[in-house]
């Protein structure tokens, strides 16, 4: 299988389509090595309704990043041949509505840089042309702003671009290194397993080292995307001593 990345811009267009009439319907749900970022986890064990620590048991595998040292958390495929998605089936993907992000950002890929000198985060977008995807043989033309807005991606970039600046922070502070077991656990708990990280910051007082002052408790207690921005935000200033 070969493939291409092709860089595009945010106001250029492309052609594409993914339906039950595409001639590959499915086929990308196959052979999977399908890595989860913490809004994707979210999304998805709100979608099933179990709670997070259920989700990482039942649905993913865990491995330490070689070059990060950091926690990585992939779908586990189904107990199959062709190492299919757990979700698909062949009307399609029955979690669509909340499917992970790269899922949706399919046929691009993004990439972002950060100014050393502002923080100011600029993206970068590649269309990603494979031989065996027949999408971009049907559909109608958008740019890849408006496929962004179409495909719910903003919350999605959003919350993965807190993920890439801890990522930042803990490259600065130790390169390659891997975290103790126990700031691998805080890790892997702020991060994936929110469920849990909620009980633990009422059980623990754990908002006495907030990352802001205005933290309002009761919106943790009921606020996933709270809880999530919160305890990205207090890993990267607990483990990597951000500002």
């Amino acid at each position: 299988m070969s493939e291409e990345l092709l860089p595009i811009g945010q106001d250029e267009s492309f052609q594409f389509e993914c339906t039950s009439r595409t001639p590959c319907f499915n086929e990308c749900c196959r052979d999977l090595n399908q890595y989860l970022t913490p809004y994707d986890i979210l999304r998805l064990k709100n979608a099933l309704g179990i709670s997070s620590s259920e989700f990482l048991e039942r649905f993913t595998r865990q491995h330490i990043g070689p070059e990060t040292g950091l926690p990585v958390i992939t779908l586990r495929p189904a107990d199959s041949p062709d190492s299919v998605c757990p979700f698909v089936t062949p009307a399609g993907c029955r979690v669509y509505a909340d499917r992970p992000g790269s899922c949706r950002m399919y046929p691009l890929a993004r990439m972002i840089s950060r100014s050393r000198e502002t923080g100011a985060i600029t993206e970068h977008y590649a269309l990603l042309r494979e031989d065996h995807c027949r999408g971009f043989e049907n559909g109608y033309r958008q740019t890849v702003r408006e496929w962004i807005g179409a495909q719910g991606l903003s919350t999605y970039n959003e919350m993965n671009d807190l993920m890439m600046d801890i990522l930042h922070h803990k490259n600065r502070l130790s390169p390659g290194s891997s975290l103790s077991l126990k700031d691998r656990h805080l890790f892997q708990t702020a991060c994936y397993d929110i469920d849990r990280f909620r009980r633990n910051i009422f059980e623990q007082d754990l908002l006495e080292t907030a990352p802001w002052n205005e933290i309002l408790p009761e919106t943790l207690k009921t606020d996933d995307v709270a809880l999530l921005r919160f305890g990205m935000q207090w890993i990267r200033r607990t483990l990597f001593g951000a500002p």
